[in-house]
């Protein structure tokens, strides 16, 4: 596995960054020629990452940061979405479908981004934040070419 390029971005926590992110993450992996459908499933993926910072990680506050890394390496998109903020006390539950800590969500954050991508990791500690492995595999004919 080895790196073919990456790119970083610092987000504050403003419901209007989600765009920012979808958009600076479906740039960078059309890179390998994913199909529109794999490009949209990232985007989906990486706005509820980044969403769920802002609403449940930082609880609406504006000047939280969220980093967002992609990293193209010569298998695999990963992208890491990182918060700083509350952080979840149970990660067992917030992988269940229709759990949120915001009423006015449907919880399927969570679920949408295991649905998408072929890996989901998430390390969270209360009151430290939460970190968010995203990783899709590359479409066959560009891992052939690598």
């Amino acid at each position: 596995m080895r790196l073919r390029n990456r790119m970083k971005l610092e987000l504050l926590s403003l419901p209007g960054n989600v765009r920012l992110a979808r958009i600076a993450v479906a740039a960078f992996a059309s890179e390998v020629d994913y199909n529109v459908s794999d490009l949209e499933e990232i985007k989906v993926a990486v706005s509820e990452a980044v969403s769920n910072a802002i609403t449940h990680g930082y609880q609406q506050k504006k000047d939280g940061v969220i980093s967002l890394t992609a990293t193209l390496f010569t298998d695999a998109l990963e992208i890491v979405v990182q918060d700083h903020g509350k952080g979840i006390d149970d990660l067992e539950q917030a992988f269940e479908p229709n759990s949120s800590s915001d009423p006015e969500r449907m919880g399927l954050g969570f679920v949408f981004m295991r649905s998408f991508m072929d890996k989901v990791d998430v390390v969270s500690e209360p009151g430290q934040g939460t970190t968010v492995k995203l990783r899709k595999k590359l479409p066959d004919k560009v891992q052939a070419e690598t």
